[in-house]
């Protein structure tokens, strides 16, 4: 934005700076300077009050005027057009990028509403952007939008209330997968909550709770999982005296942009029901490994389940993977 105005604003000062020269030679150097800055001044400015500097019978001096008027007034224009541009193309711009996010969000299909952009909104953002998921950002406040920008260059968002119906429409709600509803405040997310399940009965809601005795309310409401950030801290912090290791080892495996493993779960389609576990080949995935299953409707698992294991209906595979394998995998279940 500022490269725009340097080259002008330089050019303006070499005018200014050659034209008091001038005007002081012009004048016999019987003005002062500040004479002769004040005639370039208002020549450039086309102010009109007068010749400071007498120009009469000296043809040299008034074409040297011409010269300043046209370099410094043309210069000047063109610092006047480029701000008007800016103010303009800034409004522009917002209202093409805006419509150009809507028009990719209306193609957007199993991808995820985040609402509030706050601290847990940027982590959880973080996590959707490092596993190469799609996600909608949704929030009332530019600031926490556009610092989430410099870290998320190509983040898609929508700056609006999640608790209109509207805003969550826009953002795709009724194809989405899922919505985290991670506003600072409870009530807040309570009624995003009910938005969202109003509009979408199947999808499923991850919100925060700040306070533990409105957990409850937003379990009844519709919210799938009621996550308080203090609980969950505690249990951290638990974790970090008695089990350090391992923390340190999921911490590493979080943070680890390279390789991107993380713990992901894969529905089985009735399609793969009495198949075998070795049939999935999974030798041939170097960076996969298959930790557990969830048996359907039921609190057993299989953990390291072995070869010869015939998928059962409803069964969940848990796999440690990157999200490049993750695709690989996935695609193997819906082809």
């Amino acid at each position: 934005m500022y490269r725009k105005f340097i080259k002008p604003g330089i050019i303006v000062a070499i005018v200014l700076i050659v034209g008091t020269i001038g005007y002081w030679f012009i004048g016999d150097k019987q003005y002062s300077f500040l004479d002769a800055f004040y005639m370039t001044f208002i020549t450039i400015a086309t102010i009109g009050y007068g010749e400071i500097i007498d120009l009469s019978g000296n043809p040299w001096g008034r074409v040297f005027t011409m010269i300043i008027t046209v370099c410094g007034l043309g210069t000047i224009l063109y610092v006047i057009t480029n701000l008007t541009a800016l103010i303009v193309e800034g409004d522009l711009r917002q209202s093409f990028r805006r419509r150009k996010m809507e028009k990719m969000i209306s193609n957007y299909e199993n991808h995820f509403i985040v609402c509030g952009i706050g601290e847990a909104g940027f982590h959880i953002v973080n996590e959707l952007y490092a596993t190469k998921r799609l996600y909608v950002a949704v929030d009332t406040s530019r600031n926490h939008l556009e610092s989430s920008l410099e870290t998320f260059k190509d983040e898609v968002f929508i700056q609006g209330d999640a608790t209109d119906s509207e805003v969550l429409i826009k953002s795709g709600i009724m194809k989405a997968r899922g919505l985290f509803a991670v506003t600072a405040d409870d009530n807040q997310n309570l009624v995003i909550i009910i938005t969202a399940k109003q509009l979408n009965p199947s999808l499923r809601i991850v919100a925060r709770c700040n306070q533990i005795k409105n957990s409850d309310k937003m379990r009844r409401v519709g919210a799938n999982s009621v996550i308080s950030p203090s609980f969950i801290g505690g249990l951290r912090m638990a974790s970090e005296m008695i089990r350090p290791v391992t923390v340190s080892f999921l911490d590493i495996m979080l943070r680890d942009k390279e390789k991107g493993l993380r713990v992901e779960e894969i529905s089985v389609p009735d399609s793969f029901v009495g198949k075998a576990i070795s049939t999935l080949n999974m030798k041939k995935y170097s960076h996969s490994l298959l930790l557990a299953i969830k048996i359907k409707d039921k609190d057993g698992w299989i953990y390291n389940p072995a070869g010869d294991y015939l998928i059962q209906p409803g069964n969940t595979l848990i796999f440690m993977t990157n999200p490049e394998e993750r695709y690989k995998l996935e695609d193997i279940f819906n082809s």
